[in-house]
């Protein structure tokens, strides 16, 4: 494909990065041209400088021509105008970094235990990421033994992640202390996942929210109306402002890093803590804060796509940058035409499919095991009509049926041949 990317920031480039490595021709505009000199040697892309709202600089990067014009700066409004004059008669698809940002994290609260957390056909199926502490039930055993502990098999564990490594286990893999696993249920096998991951659901109630910024303010919207609130918001002004948007919510003019007012609010009683503003290092840093002064879960949003990785040896629980989301949702939109959908796990290299078997698909001639699915490839859940599965080796494929595929990076062009 021909694809044009206006805007050279984090979501630009990585996107830029992301499709060149899978031989789509980039363009990629921005109006900073030192900027763009950086990039010319680590992404195969052509580079113009220039207004992405400038008609003659979308000539020039052949817009008209192209399969995909993808407006991704730091600005709103240039956005929108270069899509409608890529596109005269009107956008295909709008969307909001912040949105996207707010909907983790309500997931991330509903599934709480969890660190990552992707649903399929609207939580039939659902992935999740778990750190494996000391004492864990899952330490130490093999996923043979693992399979062993329950009589239904409710769950399956798709991916470890030790250390920089993304490892596809096998029946003699074991389970280390430290470990991140990824593991594939539907809603009866979350209390065996808990269980062996010697993880405990939060009953969340309070929520406390640090940041008046956008985000902050999608998810008052998003979570007001069945959690009790509470916005934290440094300046005085735009505390007023929320506070009569958000009749509903209590909102507090203070810094969210000041140990002393964190108490004075229960921060001690605070299920999650959420640390939604525009400054990547005080969020995590207010976040240790609320973890260290009794907070049950912390969230916090980073634009430092490189802080992804801390999470786990930092002691927040979760991380999540809008600039990821915006650009996961931008690469399904893309891929469309392979999957029904598609996630990516930053720090991870795998890729979480999900196809719709056609009447040809090759998964539906023999069962999973004799498939011959693409080393590094592994179905982990199948919706049939409203039920979800957790299949077994010798579980039969049939056409119409959704299934989850986790597969390394490189599996997924091989991999798709066999449901197409």
């Amino acid at each position: 494909m021909d694809i044009v990317i206006a805007g050279a920031g984090a979501v630009g480039i990585h996107l830029s990065r992301w499709l060149s490595s899978e031989s789509h021709n980039i363009t990629l505009i921005d109006r900073d041209q030192d900027r763009l000199s950086n990039i010319d040697s680590s992404i195969d892309a052509i580079t113009i400088a220039g207004e992405v709202t400038d008609f003659k600089v979308l000539q020039k990067a052949k817009v008209a021509s192209a399969d995909l014009f993808i407006s991704v700066t730091s600005v709103e409004e240039a956005n929108i105008i270069s899509a409608i004059y890529a596109k005269k008669w009107g956008i295909d698809e709008l969307i909001s970094p912040e949105s996207l940002a707010a909907r983790e994290v309500r997931h991330l609260i509903k599934t709480n235990a969890a660190t990552e957390s992707i649903e399929f056909e609207n939580g039939k199926i659902t992935l999740l990421g778990l750190d494996i502490d000391k004492g864990a039930d899952a330490a130490g055993k093999t996923m043979a033994q693992l399979a062993a502990m329950h009589k239904e098999r409710n769950y399956v564990i798709v991916a470890i992640k030790r250390g920089e490594d993304t490892l596809i286990p096998k029946g003699d893999t074991v389970v280390e202390e430290g470990d991140h696993l990824f593991a594939i249920t539907h809603s009866e096998g979350l209390k065996d996942v808990m269980q062996v991951t010697g993880k405990r659901k939060i009953e969340v109630d309070r929520i406390m929210i640090m940041g008046g910024s956008r985000t902050g303010r999608h998810l008052v919207r998003k979570l007001s109306k069945d959690y009790h609130v509470k916005l934290i918001e440094q300046n005085p002004e735009k505390s007023r402002e929320i506070a009569e948007d958000f009749p509903d919510i209590l909102v507090l003019n203070f810094d969210g890093t000041d140990v002393e007012k964190l108490e004075e609010e229960g921060i001690a009683k605070t299920d999650v803590f959420v640390a939604a503003t525009g400054n990547s290092e005080t969020n995590i840093l207010a976040c240790l804060v609320a973890k260290n002064r009794g907070a049950k879960k912390t969230i916090a949003l980073t634009e430092n796509i490189e802080y992804q990785s801390l999470s786990h040896s930092i002691g927040i629980d979760s991380l999540i940058n809008k600039k990821l989301a915006a650009a996961n949702f931008i690469y399904r939109y893309i891929r469309r035409g392979d999957f029904v959908s598609l996630s990516t796990i930053h720090g991870v290299d795998a890729e979480v499919m999900e196809f719709h078997v056609t009447e040809k698909g090759k998964v539906t001639q023999s069962k999973i095991r004799d498939i011959g699915l693409p080393k590094g490839a592994l179905i982990g859940g199948v919706v049939r009509g409203n039920e979800g599965l957790i299949p077994t080796g010798d579980f039969q494929i049939q056409p119409d049926d959704r299934v989850i595929v986790f597969a390394k990076l490189g599996c997924a062009k091989k991999t798709t041949r066999f449901f197409k």
